[in-house]
């Protein structure tokens, strides 16, 4: 059978875990935020991360034997590198089962001077991604897009039918976090650690993980709180330690208003507040951070000005402890997890950079965070 265009917008295909799509001059978007945040934004890096689809996978079902996906990709490349970052992976899931895996082509390369400054765009072509060869009759099919690569969304051809894919009836678990929620290093879409616990869990993930960006933003709070959601959990901590965006007086109360909001929409969904995994520069020390020698995270803050409200990990740790059991008293959904419990000090080996684990790391915290989320006793039992 010759292969047909399936419509990307208004037709069987569905876009899961994306909150909002732009319609470009190559084709569809796919955005982890509503439209309504972007005039929010209080840095550009916002929107680069809010476009980048951890966790986002169209969803449908055929009885094609070959699929055919027209990508284009927007990678960085710094100037003083001669190669563009790696795109990510697009996976494919037939039946929930993972049946193939691509690398993302390279399309448009954003030139960069340094992290994030983005001084010229290269313009660059779609390029092509096939599955083929997939089991006969009728299957329900997943195309999980790169975690760290924005992705406009071409077209797709089938050579079969295409239907709307089955409902999903799983509970649907709410992720907020920085880049180690986000995983840029993980091995692939479905190697991201929500995404490694949700399988695990049995639930659906909705990951709102902004890289460099969890600042405890009050339109993220009011995007979580009007989600329909049977569990939420935050990752609250490193980023705002890494960029000095608080002091001790200002973050407990700003992490209060947080789960006020959320709580204005959402009184009695089970809540799991987590603090930070391991990061030994930033443990006892302040920000801000700086790239150190040999490519390693280096925090460049007075370890002395915690006495007068400097913020370190260890710091933001006892402080999200402390009003975990304070709400607790009035909110028994509320539960709290040490992030060095998904990845102790014992394991920094693993961090890549002094700050992001590998992607060995983030499938192990995956596994962690379902044992201590999903099993008896757990907060989202």
């Amino acid at each position: 059978m010759a292969m047909r265009a399936v419509p990307l917008t208004g037709g069987p295909v569905e876009l899961r875990g994306a909150l909002d799509i732009e319609i470009t001059s190559a084709g569809v978007m796919p955005r982890r935020l509503p439209a309504w945040t972007k005039e929010q934004y209080q840095d550009a890096s916002v929107y680069g991360v809010t476009v980048m689809p951890s966790g986002v996978r169209l969803v449908f079902r055929t009885d094609a034997r070959e699929l055919e996906f027209e990508v284009l990709t927007s990678t960085g490349q710094l100037d003083s590198d001669p190669h563009p970052r790696p795109t990510g992976m697009m996976e494919l899931l037939v039946n929930g089962a993972l049946a193939g895996r691509r690398q993302a082509p390279v399309g448009n390369v954003l030139r960069m001077a340094g992290r994030g400054d983005v001084q010229r765009v290269i313009p660059g072509e779609p390029g092509i991604v096939r599955f083929v060869g997939l089991p006969a009759g009728m299957k329900q099919i997943e195309l999980w897009l790169p975690q760290q690569t924005p992705t406009e969304l071409v077209a797709v051809r089938a050579d079969g039918d295409v239907l709307p894919p089955l409902p999903d009836s799983r509970r649907r678990w709410v992720h907020h976090g920085s880049s180690i929620s986000q995983c840029t290093e993980a091995d692939g879409p479905t190697g991201t650690w929500p995404v490694v616990a949700a399988a695990l869990g049995g639930v659906e993930v909705v990951n709102l993980s902004q890289a460099g960006n969890a600042l405890l933003d009050p339109y993220v709070a009011r995007t979580i709180r009007d989600l329909p959601a049977d569990l939420i959990s935050l990752k609250v901590g490193i980023n705002i330690v890494a960029l000095t965006a608080f002091r001790l007086r200002t973050f407990g109360p700003a992490v209060h208003g947080f789960l006020d909001t959320i709580r204005d929409g959402h009184p009695d969904t089970p809540l799991l507040l987590l603090s930070p995994v391991s990061c030994p520069a930033l443990e006892e020390t302040p920000g801000p951070t700086t790239m150190g020698p040999h490519g390693k995270i280096a925090a460049v803050g007075d370890p002395a000005d915690v006495a007068t409200g400097a913020l370190s990990l260890a710091v933001v740790r006892a402080e999200l402890e402390r009003i975990v059991t304070i709400r607790q008293k009035r909110d028994p959904h509320l539960h709290y997890l040490d992030g060095r419990d998904l990845l102790g000090l014992d394991e920094v080996d693993d961090l890549t950079d002094g700050l992001h684990p590998s992607a060995a790391a983030y499938r192990r915290m995956g596994r962690r965070f379902a044992t201590h989320a999903f099993t008896e006793g757990g907060p989202f039992r």
